[in-house]
């Protein structure tokens, strides 16, 4: 018994004529199949089909030995499949997270870094919130992320790769949006929606500029992510200080403006586990000075 004679029993038991598995799927003559299938009911020792003229069908003895033949099959093309992944190395995998929104700005400039390496690896994107891109790559899930320097996380190493400026955003209609900048110490006459500490980086930079111009706002609602903030702001008519990269997603109904004066500025980051010793990882970090003019390794918690 050969792997053909299964081959060709499955093809006939599935289409259930010897005219139709010969001609589309086997792509054989018909005599020549029946033939087969003969020989393979001699070596079996019993009926496997009979003969009508609507065709074939399976005897009882058939049935089971087509569940077989189908295993048999199945077990010589996973064989098949296991040993030519045995012959080649498999691809090294690399992780990339951005903080949401990010990936718009950046996922280009990456992938550009690692051009030679892409043909060699599999690289997976994905987008969360900071803190949840600072314990995926404590727990190793992600090689990379585009993040806030995250405190508290002292495993975690992070190069600055830009400082964003803050902006004022409003629903388009809003009294504010006829200046062409705005006066930060206006805002203080609006619904003032603020950060959470969720989104601590944040809090503390737009906290700590306000704090610097004299003003104490207390926020009517906190947001943690983009699509909060957007909601709230169109539906409350409220303010925000938000980094200038949410100008990308800005909805019909809410716009910005620059602030007057010196802007707040936040860091984005570069994050990665100081003990991931992911080659690929090493090669980014090597070529880092393409994607950041002056790369500068920052820590938690250091100015």
């Amino acid at each position: 018994m050969e792997l053909r004679h299964l081959r060709y029993f499955v093809a006939v038991a599935e289409e259930g004529s010897l005219t139709v598995a010969a001609e589309k799927r086997l792509h054989t003559a018909q005599p020549s199949l029946s033939r087969q299938i003969r020989d393979l009911e001699y070596e079996v020792g019993v009926p496997l089909l009979v003969r009508s003229a609507r065709g074939v069908e399976l005897t009882e003895s058939g049935k089971v030995f087509l569940d077989h033949a189908r295993l048999a099959l199945a077990q010589v093309e996973a064989a098949r499949d296991a040993a030519r992944r045995a012959a080649r190395p498999l691809k090294q995998s690399f992780a990339i997270g951005f903080l949401t929104g990010q990936e718009v700005d950046w996922l280009a400039r990456t992938l550009h870094v690692l051009q030679s390496e892409l043909p060699k690896i599999d690289v997976t994107v994905s987008s969360q919130y900071s803190p949840d891109l600072a314990e995926a790559l404590s727990r190793g899930t992600l090689d990379l992320a585009f993040l806030r320097a995250e405190q508290g996380r002292p495993e975690l190493a992070y190069i600055t790769v830009t400082q964003e400026p803050f902006v004022v955003i409003m629903p388009s209609d809003h009294r504010l949006a006829r200046q062409e900048r705005v006066d930060v110490r206006e805002l203080a006459q609006e619904v003032f929606i603020g950060a959470s500490d969720i989104a601590g980086p944040m809090r503390t930079a737009i906290e700590t500029y306000l704090a610097a111009q004299g003003l104490e706002i207390e926020p009517a609602h906190r947001i943690h992510n983009l699509t909060m903030a957007m909601s709230l702001i169109a539906s409350t008519r409220g303010v925000a200080l938000l980094p200038a990269y949410a100008e990308n997603f800005l909805p019909w109904s809410v716009t910005s403006r620059p602030l007057a004066g010196e802007p707040p500025t936040i860091d984005l980051v570069i994050g990665y586990n100081r003990t991931n010793r992911s080659p690929v990882l090493e090669t980014f970090l090597a070529r880092v000075d393409r994607l950041v003019h002056k790369p500068g390794i920052k820590h938690p918690g250091t100015a």
